[in-house]
């Protein structure tokens, strides 16, 4: 990024951080084409606005890094597939489920699964996220 586009993301931010309520509210409607959620701070309105004038400037994160940054921060695994050969345990229901990763999917006592996703509801009988079920996800 050229100076000159940094001299007026600066500029931009500097203006954010000088508006007031009602202009806060008329640029959210600007920007995202809606009017902000009821009860929102002016600060926080701020703080959402320069953050959406750094993406638009420098780039947003993708979706895939979103996601990895909040398992991060939750202190969840950030595995997000398991490889062939791998081996999946999950207890449910006082049960213990031992799974084994192959090429062409995942085998439980003796079955091919495509899915884990299949395979969690098959387990729970309810819809499930597979990978979440099992913690890869």
């Amino acid at each position: 990024m050229s100076a000159d586009h940094l001299t007026e993301l600066a500029f931009r931010i500097a203006e954010i951080e000088a508006m007031d309520r009602a202009a806060c509210l008329k640029r959210w409607r600007e920007v995202f084409g809606r009017p902000p959620p009821k009860y929102l701070s002016p600060q926080f309105l701020r703080r959402v606005l320069i953050w959406e004038a750094q993406n638009r400037a420098l780039g947003a994160v993708s979706a895939r890094t979103t996601r990895r940054l909040n398992q991060i921060a939750a202190g969840r695994p950030v595995q997000s597939t398991a490889k062939a050969g791998s081996h999946l345990v999950r207890e449910w229901n006082g049960r213990t489920y031992q799974v084994e990763v192959v090429e062409d999917g995942y085998v439980m006592d003796g079955k091919t699964w495509r899915s884990l996703s299949a395979l969690a509801r098959h387990i729970t009988g309810a819809r499930w996220s597979g990978p979440r079920f099992f913690g890869v996800q």
